[in-house]
């Protein structure tokens, strides 16, 4: 599958799961932010997805957990070198270039674009 066409599966799966307009779905929208979505979307977004691709999405792969509760990873509100470490190895499909910049734990939405999510997409079908 080329980038293109998961990109249009993925905006297909987040306009059904979050009730969007086809326009509202770009490559850097967040999820949170500018889509709207909420914790419990992020199952259903799973959910479609693994349905969509055909693709197994194990827990905490896509959207990593338990990264902000760890006090190794999170000092006075902000990701400590190990803990932007942690999450850069479990997020490799993500672009911190701008979280580097202030890496507080209430920034850590924006990593969650519909970029991302295609990135990790591609990774998981050409494997």
């Amino acid at each position: 599958m080329t980038e293109t066409e998961v990109f249009e599966i993925v905006k297909e799966t987040l306009v059904e799961a979050l009730a969007l307009d086809d326009d509202e779905v770009t490559a850097g929208a967040t999820l949170t932010g500018d889509l709207g979505a909420e914790s419990i979307d992020f199952l259903d977004i799973v959910f479609r997805l693994e349905k969509s691709f055909d693709i197994k999405i194990p827990r905490g792969e896509l959207f990593p957990d338990n990264i902000v509760n760890n006090p190794d990873f999170v000092k006075d509100g902000s990701l400590t070198e190990a803990g932007m470490a942690e999450l850069k190895a479990r997020m490799p499909h993500a672009d911190f270039t701008d979280f580097e910049q202030n890496p507080d734990i209430n920034n850590m939405g924006e990593l969650f674009t519909v970029q991302t999510i295609v990135n990790y997409v591609m990774t998981k079908v050409a494997g």
